[in-house]
């Protein structure tokens, strides 16, 4: 035979509503792809600051923000004529940026998924096990396809102070996705497994390097 044909399974796809229950969110893992429909909120760095600083300050949020999902997103956006907003594009932000804060996010405020983009690092993953919630990624450059699913902007914060990018936003979506699960409760994290894999490589690759002579 000229080759080997090897049958992968396919990845689970599930469908759900927030707001998000353990349930919903324990089910999942590294691998299984996710649509969600309801409200979703966008954060980056100076959302995220702000929103903690609110929260140490015993203040109440603008919005529950327990049982949703959280897009780390700085979304493109317009006015229209009758005062309403437009999302022309939603791609996601890097979310590594928010790393240092994730962990306290999710456990202040009770998120159940964080979505973004380039994986997430060590704190979170722990937070995300300890508190049940999940990391998913969206296909970065897809700014557009996010904007489809974006039904209605059910409200904005902190817009004056923060400008578009960097304010919360709260959408109503449906079927927002595909998003890929790739941190779950159990403490799975795909990128830096996989990044742990190619240092491996690495070494291996630099120690048959330096056992073979240099050909000048």
């Amino acid at each position: 035979m000229c080759c080997e044909v090897i049958e992968m399974s396919e990845p689970k796809i599930y469908r759900l509503k927030t707001p998000l229950s353990n349930d919903d969110i324990e089910k999942l893992r590294v691998g299984n792809i996710v649509y969600i429909t309801g409200t979703i909120v966008t954060a980056r760095d100076e959302a995220h600051e702000k929103i903690l600083e609110t929260l140490e300050e015993g203040k109440n949020l603008p919005i529950n923000l327990n049982g949703l999902a959280l897009y780390h997103c700085g979304p493109v956006a317009r006015k229209r004529p009758d005062g309403s907003w437009e999302i022309v594009a939603a791609g996601p932000t890097t979310s590594m940026r928010m790393e240092s804060v994730e962990a306290e996010f999710i456990e202040k405020t009770g998120v159940k998924m964080i979505i973004g983009k380039g994986g997430m690092g060590d704190n979170t993953t722990e937070a995300m096990k300890r508190f049940k919630a999940v990391y998913a990624v969206f296909t970065g450059g897809a700014g557009a396809l996010a904007a489809e699913a974006i039904k209605k902007v059910k409200d904005v914060y902190w817009l004056e102070d923060l400008g578009i990018p960097e304010a919360m936003w709260v959408f109503e979506v449906e079927n927002f996705g595909p998003l890929i699960v790739t941190i779950d409760t159990t403490g799975k994290n795909y990128y830096k497994e996989r990044m742990e894999e190619v240092m491996k490589r690495a070494e291996k690759i630099v120690k048959e390097l330096e056992k073979k002579p240099f050909p000048f």
